[in-house]
């Protein structure tokens, strides 16, 4: 088995909708024990699992999620017409209620919950952070919030005791004065920015986004990755298998 755990990365979007609820399900069915989502706020103030900065490719319309209500929300389906064709017609957006609500029946899951830069500059960090946090408490302890923003993160440390991650914008980002001192617990890092060769030690609990290829995440790995993020939960997990790692 690999010395490192996979993440089901905003579910399972290989073969569902990105962030859905049914990709969540399936990916958790197939036995994933480790989740990765991604939340914006809506205009009225709701948390939602939604990635882009833009409608456009998982619900087909203009606009941006943070700009709309619950109920324009609610009326949106994220069915990624244009990949997946009619199969996921009715699948809504879903609600970050709604995902805690299928996690708090399945204690053995932990989740990674990235706050989204959109809500953050629509809204601010206080909002946003608040808005989060009181719909994961009844997570703790198996729950960790990630964001690109080291200000995002230190709200989280202030006002709550889940673990932050550090999402890196550069390799080098994780030597800075700035980050050290914030002492993240999991530092996520693009597979794409990490060096070529050798060991990574970044000085907390490495996870690497996004990888295809099992050999390559057997040895991010062996080279000192903890969690390794996977579109396509069971087929990296079946890989890893026949490989042996």
């Amino acid at each position: 088995m690999p010395s490192f755990d996979l993440v089901a990365h905003r579910g399972y979007p290989r073969r569902f909708p990105d962030n859905s609820l049914t990709g969540i399900r399936a990916a958790l069915a197939a036995g994933a024990r480790h989740l990765e989502i991604d939340v914006q706020l809506s205009a009225s103030g709701t948390a939602w699992l939604f990635h882009d900065a833009s409608l456009e490719r998982v619900a087909g319309c203009s606009g941006s999620l943070v700009e709309l209500s619950d109920d324009e929300i609610g009326a949106l389906r994220a069915s990624e017409q244009a990949r997946l064709g009619e199969a996921f017609a009715d699948e809504p957006v879903a609600s970050l209620k709604a995902v805690v609500a299928e996690l708090a029946r399945r204690p053995e899951v932990f989740t990674f919950v990235e706050i989204k830069p959109v809500a953050l500059e629509r809204h601010g960090v206080q909002t946003v952070v608040e808005a989060v946090a009181g719909e994961i408490q009844g997570l703790t302890g198996r729950v960790a919030v990630i964001s690109f923003s080291l200000e995002c993160l230190r709200a989280v440390r202030r006002h709550t005791t889940h673990p932050i991650g550090s999402i890196l914008t550069t390799y080098d980002q994780h030597a800075s004065l700035e980050h050290v001192a914030l002492s993240p617990e999991y530092v996520f890092c693009d597979v794409e920015r990490l060096p070529a060769t050798g060991p990574i030690d970044v000085g907390a609990r490495l996870a690497v986004y996004e990888v295809v290829d099992p050999e390559l995440a057997a040895s991010l790995g062996e080279r000192g990755a903890e969690f390794v993020e996977t579109f396509a939960y069971p087929e990296m997990h079946d890989a890893l298998e026949q490989l042996g790692a």
